[in-house]
């Protein structure tokens, strides 16, 4: 997809601080000099042309009561695309990245109970006949990370 001064305006300026208020997409609109619809409108193609893999809040799911857990698994080369849509296909499961390393796959396990994060991680376990590796949260760091376009 190729993007346009806008969309890089958008993508640029909406990264962080993103308005809380009654209408946030009005807010930033009336910011970026455009129509509330028309940043919706927007967002939604460069979600759907894969320029976002998504546009939301990031939510801190330890201090809202859930849980959030990384995870890796040692994946043989020849199951690698079997193995990732059986991942992918578990809702609890976000931020899937290929490694090289003998830890080859790397995943974030997140849900609103603790218990869902673990149950996702078995189900994974059940139907790939290969461990889930935990890595749970010992220490809380922040990178604010913001890419330009």
């Amino acid at each position: 997809m190729e993007l346009d001064a806008i969309d890089r305006a958008i993508i640029n300026r909406l990264q962080g601080g993103f308005p809380v208020c009654e209408r946030p997409y009005a807010q930033a609109a009336q910011s970026l000099g455009m129509s509330e619809q028309a940043l919706i409108a927007r967002i939604g193609k460069l979600v759907e042309g894969g320029v976002l893999s998504r546009f939301g809040p990031l939510f801190n799911a330890d201090r809202l009561g859930g849980s959030a857990v990384l995870a890796a698994m040692a994946v043989p080369e020849e199951q690698y695309e079997a193995i990732t849509e059986i991942v992918n296909a578990q809702r609890e499961i976000a931020h899937n990245y290929r490694r090289e390393h003998e830890l080859n796959m790397w995943f974030v396990g997140s849900a609103e109970q603790v218990e869902n994060v673990e149950a996702a991680f078995a189900r994974i376990e059940k139907l790939t006949g290969h461990p889930v590796y935990r890595f749970p949260k010992q220490r809380e760091f922040f990178v604010e990370l913001k890419l330009t376009v």
